[in-house]
């Protein structure tokens, strides 16, 4: 992180921005105003979404996510940035330009903007949050509601409130955010092949209703976590299977020793009494 941008002086025709406008190497990565992260929740609940952001029908390797990064997003404003809860990409690799863990996302840099965005509701900042404040001066930067819908033009816009457990969402139509229903529960992302939902659970052991990922039929995406914990459950379950088979073919082969031995004893004295057994 450095004080001052490096800005590459202009050409002539013009080099791209990407070429001219400081990198995430130049651009701070913090966030001065709001040092460290302001509660558990706003760590465990976007490492949840984190880990069961797997859209289906891209390859894993093309889908990035990451919670409590700058998101710098205006051309004429470089220093400008907003810095959401959690937010997921698709079509972007997991390092920058495939070689370095990314400081900031630097949109002029990268090939795609945000496909989602997910606020986590905070007393402080609920109003700007939801939109409500969206006009700003003219060299003030604007509210997140105006970048992700006007700038950035992402196209899922996500709020949750863990105090009232309220889900709102967003979609981007004709250049504007409307309202989304939600559908048995949960947003659908047909894009990604993905929903998002509200799941009571526990999630690093704490009990909760929090916000994860879902396929659109509406299973769920498991966490590492819980799918191993899942893979460690069906193998015991087919462990024990498997040993009562074994119980079940040693007490059927038991029977039928016994059955042999006792046909064997009646044979015997049907010898004895002088009649063959075997012309029976």
């Amino acid at each position: 992180m450095t004080s001052s941008p490096h800005y590459i002086p202009q050409s002539d025709p013009p080099l791209p921005p990407w070429e001219t406008l400081p990198t995430m190497y130049d651009l701070p990565s913090d966030n001065p105003e709001e040092p460290g992260l302001p509660d558990d929740f706003h760590f465990l609940q976007p490492l949840l979404l984190y880990l069961t952001f797997q859209p289906i029908n891209w390859n894993p390797e093309l889908v990035y996510s990451a919670a409590d990064l700058n998101l710098y997003y205006d051309l004429q404003h470089p220093l400008w940035y907003k810095r959401p809860d959690w937010f997921g990409v698709v079509g972007v690799r997991k390092l920058y330009k495939g070689q370095d863990l990314r400081l900031s996302y630097v949109t002029w840099q990268e090939p795609a903007n945000p496909f989602v965005v997910i606020e986590l509701l905070s007393p402080g900042t609920e109003d700007e949050d939801l939109g409500t404040r969206r006009e700003s001066a003219a060299d003030k930067p604007p509210s997140k509601w105006e970048v992700y819908e006007r700038i950035l033009r992402i196209p899922y816009y996500v709020v949750f409130s863990r105090y009232t457990n309220e889900l709102r969402a967003f979609q981007l139509v004709g250049g504007h955010y409307e309202p989304m229903n939600l559908d048995e529960g949960r947003l659908l992302m047909p894009e990604i092949d993905l929903s998002l939902g509200l799941w009571q659970g526990s999630f690093r052991d704490i009990e909760r209703l929090w916000l994860r990922w879902f396929t659109l039929a509406g299973e769920l995406i498991p966490a590492p976590t819980e799918e191993a914990a899942a893979a460690t459950e069906r193998a015991i379950i087919a462990e024990q299977e498997a040993t009562a088979a074994k119980q079940e073919a040693t007490a059927a082969k038991q029977e039928a020793a016994q059955a042999k031995r006792k046909a064997e004893q009646l044979a015997e004295r049907l010898r004895q009494l002088g009649v063959n057994p075997d012309e029976l």
